[in-house]
């Protein structure tokens, strides 16, 4: 069977990307062929520059994965990328990496896209070799929001500045990150705030240090419960090591050992250090009632 392909990283799977992959499925099912994504890793750029800042992935490979499958895309194939892949000339890599094992008839990309060795194989290049090969090139236009383009680049730096809420529209969903809640040192309990230590499941971008309102989805249920989550090293205890705290507002019960995800809805203030608990419980309780209010109020606007 023919396949609808699409190639590229992929990170996020933003509102740019799934303009992209939703075209190569359209395209996929109308010729009742499969959609293929074809993506890469390690991130290019962590090759190709020796200057690159590497930073967690946005969309960790399952989570890639999942999205990807949610979306309707077929199967995902990633290539090991390296300097030997990046030199290679645009018609060897065409042939061999999408022509002989998938025998496609779309190429869809972003209108920016290119492979190949110097990024010789941008679209033009591509749409000639794809008339030799039998396969069409779709370029898709960028999609802008705010007057630019919504990217990778972009999403990262509003999460370095906690601006969830401003990523999310660029995301088409909420920011989140996912793991197992295992044991702290219970001062969350102590001060009346019973908080989940959260440890990821896999690597990932965590936003800006701060405290955010968010949602939270015990593993095994559907249901999803307001929080408040901190994000930092809790100054006032003269911490060090980055913690993912989370307190369901409104629940009570033990949830070391099981998995939480966390959707990140809004930013509420930096992380702070207090002089004394009182004023850190005071600054908790406000925390909490703003964060319950913004739920709410994102709660209503969704029915």
């Amino acid at each position: 069977m023919s396949a609808a392909l699409s190639v590229g990283v992929f990170d996020g799977v933003h509102l740019g990307h799934r303009q992209i992959l939703e075209r190569a499925i359209a395209r996929a099912r109308a010729a009742g062929g499969r959609c293929i994504v074809l993506s890469f890793d390690p991130h290019p750029d962590l090759v190709l520059r020796p200057d690159f800042r590497a930073e967690p992935p946005l969309t960790p490979m399952p989570e890639k994965r999942e999205r990807l499958r949610a979306l309707g895309v077929d199967e995902l194939v990633v290539l090991p990328f390296t300097r030997e892949l990046a030199a290679t000339g645009p018609e060897e890599f065409v042939e061999r990496h999408l022509v002989a094992p998938y025998r496609p008839f779309a190429l869809v990309v972003g209108e920016n896209f290119a492979l190949g060795r110097r990024r010789e194989g941008n679209v033009q290049r591509l749409r000639e070799i794809g008339a030799t090969r039998g396969f069409e090139v779709d370029a898709v236009p960028l999609v802008e929001m705010g007057g630019s383009a919504v990217s990778s680049t972009r999403i990262r730096a509003l999460l370095g500045e906690g601006r969830v809420a401003d990523a999310a529209k660029l995301f088409g969903r909420p920011y989140s990150l996912g793991g197992a809640v295992v044991s702290g040192d219970a001062i969350g309990r102590t001060l009346g705030f019973p908080t989940a230590n959260l440890r990821l499941s896999d690597e990932k971008l965590v936003p800006a240090y701060g405290i955010y309102a968010v949602r939270a989805r015990i593993g095994g249920e559907r249901e999803w419960r307001p929080g408040a989550m901190s994000v930092g090293v809790r100054p006032t205890f003269g911490g060090q090591v980055r913690t993912l705290e989370v307190h369901l507002i409104d629940w009570n019960g033990d949830l070391r050992g099981r998995d939480l995800d966390v959707e990140f809805v809004e930013w509420l203030r930096p992380e702070r250090r207090f002089d004394d608990t009182a004023q850190l419980v005071a600054a908790m309780r406000v925390d909490v009632s703003e964060a319950r209010n913004i739920l709410s109020r994102a709660e209503a606007a969704r029915r």
